[in-house]
């Protein structure tokens, strides 16, 4: 296994059981070979397995937790890591995998402990302090980050990751940056794309920091073509999803759906401020953050039965029809628990729910949806900007210019839709500019409308000391801030390609 012979050790695993088919340890390698193969259903049920034969075992436990939670079984996934927390694992690798589930669960404060003491019993594993360091930025602790990502490219310089998330921490400047260390570790002779992308994405940082904003975007768009070749971009089956996702509720639809009033769903496009919204209204003592949760797409995918690998696609939405929606609404609200249920509201940070506002208004009627908008050529830019997670389809269009500026126009229509067809006292529109610059009283008008009281603590969301999981992770930890609105602007005629497809749509002028 560790030579990564797998054929030879799948038939050792298989002649082991031949002998001893109650070895729980044969069941558990013959289920990371699946899981190493991408087939998480398989590797579930032979780490199931595995824990029913090795119960003992905290590392059985562990993985089963990190399947399951591939598989988005969060509730059953932090079952089985606490079974392995029970059993008092001392091992580097069961303690950075327990870490991995809590983290990829949104609870960040209970999965750093475990990558700490994973580091402490393994120092010299680069990926056991990379995992320490994102866990400690998305704790606010920026320092101790910095160090971890520090102790982690000294023992791998070529670890492309955490190149990328450390540049991220703090400003670049002419003293101190790493462009010559991360240029120098760039094979133009054998481009790996995920590792362009992400060295490519840390010098386009370090140059915006630096005030060259040219060479930002060239960085940029060297770093993304490779891996756009890669993933087969196809505009149209965007375009698509947006038709069918307006066409879940039509005009005139009267919702009878589930009658709780907890949510807040926060949604818009990714990096148009939705974390800073998320913030305001998580530092009000009635609303609790459950972050970017994906559980109304995965239980609309369930109820729906469509046989496609995708959570999010056409037949999902045109099935949705079919589907019980006031049961879909009781079931979303119940497997927020028990994340949710300490305070009287709850957030739902996961922007792509923007294409589920009507079911969403359908399935829980008294539900608030809270859309953010942003000058369409910045956020554009600051998608085309962000290094999305590549196993994630749905953010494919954020590899080129007139991508993303074609996905924006899709999007635009869609918010259309919805103010039209959904009341005014379920959906509102926050626009990030008027947030910038009268902060007060767009913060009263957002918490007006999701029924909160005024509260002043609000204004001081920066001093919220709650874990943040997203590319935000850094700026909402500051005062509101206008230094990037406008940003755009300094990139010139670099961003001409943009710009012709928005202007096309009637979204900006021509010059």
């Amino acid at each position: 296994m560790a030579q990564g012979a797998y054929e030879q050790a799948h038939k050792l695993c298989l002649e082991a059981l031949r002998e001893h088919a109650a070895d729980g340890r044969a069941w558990f390698l013959l289920g990371v070979i699946a899981a190493d193969h991408d087939n998480p259903v398989r590797a579930a049920e032979l780490f199931a397995k595995a824990v029913d034969l090795g119960p003992d075992a905290a590392r059985h436990h562990a993985y089963l937790a990190r399947t399951l939670i591939a598989l988005n079984r969060r509730p059953d996934a932090l079952a089985a890591a606490e079974r392995a927390v029970d059993l008092a694992p001392t091992d580097a690798l069961t303690l950075d995998t327990i870490g991995v589930v809590f983290t990829r669960a949104g609870d960040h404060v209970r999965a750093l402990p475990f990558f700490e003491a994973a580091v402490a019993a393994m120092p010299d594993n680069a990926s056991f302090l990379y995992n320490l360091a994102a866990s400690r930025q998305f704790a606010g602790d920026f320092e101790a980050s910095e160090a971890a990502y520090e102790q982690a490219l000294a023992i791998d310089p070529g670890l492309y990751r955490a190149w990328s998330s450390r540049v991220q921490l703090a400003r670049q400047t002419p003293e101190h940056n790493f462009a010559r260390e991360i240029e120098a570790l760039l094979d133009p002779a054998s481009p790996d794309p995920d590792c362009a992308l992400h060295l490519g994405h840390a010098l386009a940082k370090t140059h915006e920091d630096l005030g060259d904003h040219p060479a930002s975007l060239d960085w940029l768009l060297r770093a993304k073509a490779a891996k756009r070749k890669v993933i087969g971009y196809a505009p149209d089956q965007d375009a698509a999803l947006f038709a069918a996702a307006a066409a879940s509720f039509p005009a005139g639809t009267v919702p009878d759906g589930d009658p709780s009033a907890e949510p807040i769903f926060v949604v818009g496009l990714p990096r148009s401020g939705t974390t800073l919204i998320d913030r305001i209204l998580s530092s009000h003592p009635d609303v609790t953050s459950a972050g970017e949760l994906s559980n109304f797409a995965l239980l609309l995918k369930r109820a729906a039965g469509t046989p496609s690998n995708l959570v999010m696609d056409v037949e999902t939405f045109a099935a949705a029809e079919a589907v019980d929606l006031t049961r879909l609404g009781a079931d979303y609200v119940a497997s927020t628990r028990p994340l949710t249920g300490v305070t009287p509201r709850f957030t739902d940070k996961m922007p792509l729910n923007i294409l589920y506002a009507g079911l969403i208004h359908r399935a829980l009627p008294n539900a608030r949806i809270v859309c953010l908008r942003r000058d369409p050529m910045d956020v554009c830019l600051s998608n085309f900007r962000q290094l999305f997670a590549t196993t994630f389809s749905y953010y494919n269009y954020a590899f080129d210019l007139e991508d993303v500026a074609r996905y924006y126009v899709g999007f635009d229509r869609l918010v259309a839709r919805w103010r039209a067809v959904l009341p005014a006292d379920r959906f509102m529109e926050v626009g990030y500019e008027d947030m910038v610059t009268d902060q007060e009283a767009q913060t009263r008008r957002l918490l007006a409308f999701c029924g909160l009281t005024w509260d002043a603590r609000c204004l001081s969301f920066h001093e919220n000391t709650a874990p943040v999981a997203t590319a935000s992770s850094v700026q909402v930890r500051q005062p509101l801030y206008s230094s990037s609105v406008g940003r755009w602007r300094r990139y010139g005629e670099g961003l001409a390609p943009m710009r012709r497809v928005l202007a096309d749509a009637g979204l900006v002028g021509d010059a």
